[in-house]
């Protein structure tokens, strides 16, 4: 057998690794989306152009909407701009076939917002960071 190495990933060969995992979940459980990963990102700009407000999700695979970042401004908190990012984001992967929406989010940020907006808890990670919450969160879509 041929000696192995482990090493540090170069950033051009992620996607090698990517490819892999993609491949073979696929052929144990094939993809319903005809585009594997298709990015649902927007973000709400003031007068100036400054973004004020953010959010970043990805519909992968199987019709499952992943929200990584939602992100508002402090001083926008009470405007709904997280109201105004979500819903478009939910209603567009609905759209194109999402049956499910995940996150994740600490006990310091907004898991409230999204008990509000319909999603539940359904995993929660202690100490992590330590003395907080990371509660991991599941919504079905319509």
């Amino acid at each position: 057998m041929a000696p192995f190495h482990v090493v540090k990933v170069q950033p051009q060969e992620v996607s090698v690794i990517e490819n892999k995992i993609t491949s073979y979940n696929n052929s144990k459980a094939p993809f319903i989306q005809e585009q594997p990963f298709i990015n649902l990102n927007f973000c709400i700009k003031d007068d100036s152009g400054l973004i004020i407000a953010g959010i970043t999700s990805l519909m992968y695979c199987w019709g499952m909407l992943f929200v990584d970042i939602l992100a508002v401004d402090e001083k926008y908190y009470k405007n709904r701009l997280g109201s105004k990012l979500l819903s478009p984001v939910e209603n567009e992967a609905k759209k194109l076939g999402a049956t499910l929406a995940h996150l994740d989010t600490f006990d310091f940020q907004a898991k409230d917002f999204y008990l509000k907006h319909g999603y539940e808890v359904f995993g929660i990670l202690d100490d992590c960071p330590k003395s907080h919450k990371r509660y991991y969160m599941k919504k079905v879509l319509g």
